[in-house]
């Protein structure tokens, strides 16, 4: 009986679990797609060549996952909590019809088990799906052919995992459900829904004075910030700690003022104020503002977070991939760091050690650099000197124009181009006859291959390694550098975008269901106004109204805060290199457009759709 008593609850409750079912299916996707990304291809791709970086990805996302497990649970635990709310008095009734408190938990307890069930089915094969799609992103950061490498996988052990959290995360949920109810007198669950919230209208000195000071203590914090840096002021405990608790006092001073002096503002003008039902869509708004700025100020700053986590890690991930180009501009750069001892024939050894140069290189280029005499050059400074000749050859490789300037020139940007991998040498451009008069410093043999890049380094390497070359080499390839960069870029990617997702998630579910609470709270007195004489529309406007300030005010603080924190970071990041500011807001706002306005979306509809059947 209960089973079939439980089902029947989950099927006709459907709306009231709409916001919760979708906050745990969210949660259980975005905890197995981050967890499966041993067996995505781009860490695949990176475990074939051993590459280090895989196994401390793999730790960090380890660690990060309980961290994550953690805010989830709160948030369930949360949400579970608002549903008991809204089901006080059901609950009630059953104990009016003869059933114990036991009974009612033990129907609580089936129900959450079928919600957890459902939402595990669900998550997971939406996390399938979303694994795959993050893993087409990550390999779409290669520059090189890993399509095969692309596919539906599914992960035992992340989902394995996936079902461990959640199931104690769950059971957690089922224990403390029937705790609830068991602790819940009969009286306060039926007349839970009659006890209203007073709104204690606060004189208009006090906000104005808590406004001014909120606005003084972020001041003080976003100066602190830009004025030592986002590397001292978070590393430092002495600047940091402070930095945080006034942009904290802050952000909660501003939230608590509004139900002072905005109902004054608004009343200051009588045309807006009884304009429609904004009188009473502002109280309402007002009274639940007054309550919970501290619900409110969480909110602001797990957005904030989400911001500044997912832009910095994308900022982060594009500063890194545009160091990429001018260290490998060909498959495979090969120096002979003694050529002022022997200039050697590449291609000439790689031929008689078994190696076909012709078939499975597309182009190749011996160059040499100089010893820079300035009495011969005319230029002091640089170390070595090129022919203008090799200079071109490289450059036309690469799509660049020869070179047209004068004659002998001082290469600024000398370390980009002319090599994979690092040159270490600053040179002047010289005319090719001028070359005669100099003495030999470097050698440098550049190659791209033909075919299947991966086979063919593999080949070339093992000849290299059974060749004894008379000189001391430096060997760099395209392909060594980029399953570095990779690495790197995958790493802060994951841990930005599993963060970034999960603190967006939290924030955008706490609204939502405050919002939906809010509205049940109301069903009676959008009733009330109907039988006033307010139109339908204006009702239903009403409550779309409250939910958009709802979710508005935190996030317009939060992008405040976060572009003095982009600031901060972008200064940071574009130490290491250009911060592509454009591509990093883009992917946060559709981030935000996704996860946040589905939410938003969602959460005015279901409101929109209780003051219409109050």
């Amino acid at each position: 009986m209960f089973s079939k008593l439980a089902l029947r609850n989950v099927r006709r409750s459907f709306r009231d679990y709409g916001i919760y079912f979708l906050t745990l299916t969210f949660g259980v996707c975005l905890f197995y797609t981050f967890n499966s990304i041993e067996g995505q291809g781009a860490m695949a791709y990176l475990a074939q060549r051993e590459h280090p970086m895989v196994e401390v990805i793999t730790i960090l996302v380890n660690v990060f996952s309980i961290f994550v497990a953690v805010v989830l649970a709160c948030l369930i635990l949360y949400a579970n909590g608002f549903l008991l709310r809204r089901r006080k008095r059901e609950l009630g009734t059953y104990l009016l019809l003869g059933l114990s408190q036991w009974q009612v938990s033990r129907l609580l307890f089936l129900e959450t088990g079928v919600i957890g069930l459902i939402s595990l089915a669900a998550g997971l094969a939406l996390g399938i799906l979303a694994s795959f799609g993050l893993s087409a992103l990550t390999l779409s950061m290669f520059q090189l052919d890993v399509s095969g490498m692309l596919g539906l996988n599914f992960s035992l052990k992340a989902a394995g995992k996936t079902l461990l959290y959640f199931g104690l995360i769950f059971l957690l949920v089922m224990m403390l459900s029937g705790l609830r109810v068991s602790r819940s007198r009969l009286i306060d669950l039926i007349h839970s829904q009659r006890k209203n919230e007073v709104l204690k209208v606060r004189s208009l000195t006090p906000a104005v004075i808590q406004l001014a000071a909120g606005i003084l203590c972020l001041g003080a914090a976003y100066a602190t910030l830009l004025t030592f840096g986002m590397a001292i002021a978070v590393a430092v405990l002495p600047i940091c700690i402070p930095m945080l608790t006034l942009g904290t006092v802050g952000t909660l001073l501003i939230f608590r003022s509004l139900s002072g002096f905005v109902i004054k503002l608004v009343q200051s003008h009588p045309t807006l104020y009884y304009k429609n039902l904004n009188l009473f869509t502002l109280r309402q708004w007002l009274s639940k503002v007054h309550t919970t700025y501290l619900a409110q100020t969480v909110v602001c700053i797990l957005l904030l977070l989400a911001i500044g986590i997912t832009a910095s890690s994308v900022g982060l991930n594009n500063t890194i991939a545009s160091t990429s180009g001018y260290q490998a501009p060909f498959d495979i750069t090969i120096q002979n760091l003694s050529g002022e001892e022997e200039l050697v024939d590449f291609e000439q050894l790689l031929n008689e050690a078994g190696f076909d140069t012709e078939n499975k290189l597309a182009w190749s280029c011996t160059s040499v650099f100089y010893y820079n005499d300035p009495d011969i050059t005319g230029v002091d400074g640089p170390s070595a000197a090129l022919k203008v000749s090799d200079y071109d050859a490289l450059m036309a490789r690469q799509g660049t124009p020869a070179y047209s300037g004068p004659l002998p020139h001082e290469m600024e940007d000398w370390d980009k181009g002319l090599t994979t991998g690092s040159l270490g040498l600053s040179y002047v451009l010289i005319p090719d006859d001028m070359a005669r008069e100099l003495s030999p410093r470097r050698q440098i043999w550049s190659a791209d291959y033909i075919g299947d890049k991966e086979a063919t380094e593999d080949a070339l390497m093992d000849t290299i390694r059974s060749i004894e070359f008379p000189f001391a080499s430096w060997i760099t390839t395209r392909l060594a550098i980029y399953q570095d960069l990779m690495g790197s870029k995958i790493l802060a990617l994951f841990l930005g975008l599993y963060l970034g997702f999960t603190f967006l998630l939290a924030a955008a579910a706490v609204l939502a269901l405050q919002q939906l609470s809010q509205a049940a709270d109301n069903a009676g007195r959008y009733a009330l106004l109907r039988r006033l004489g307010a139109e339908e529309k204006l009702v239903a406007r009403s409550a779309s109204q409250q939910v958009a300030l709802a979710f508005l005010l935190p996030l317009v603080l939060a992008l405040i805060h976060s572009v003095v924190g982009m600031k901060a970071a972008n200064d940071l990041i574009a130490t290491a290199g250009k911060v592509d500011s454009v591509a990093s807001s883009t992917a946060t706002a559709l981030v935000l457009v996704v996860v946040y306005g589905g939410y938003f979306l969602a959460t005015a509809l279901a409101c929109r759709r209780m003051a219409k059947s109050a």
